[in-house]
């Protein structure tokens, strides 16, 4: 019975860290893709004249 209580402790911790990976991911992603824009910017952000 104990083992079945810590495995459920440990579930939960899991999907508690999920939202925090999320944005941490979502953040180096958005921020690549600046730095890449900023860098070689494409047409759609930067027309050309």
């Amino acid at each position: 019975m104990q083992k079945q209580n810590n495995q459920q402790v440990f579930f939960l911790r899991y999907l508690s860290l999920i939202p925090v990976i999320a944005v941490i991911a979502i953040s180096i992603a958005f921020s690549i893709w600046a730095v890449f824009n900023y860098f070689s910017p494409d047409l759609l952000f930067h027309p050309m004249p």
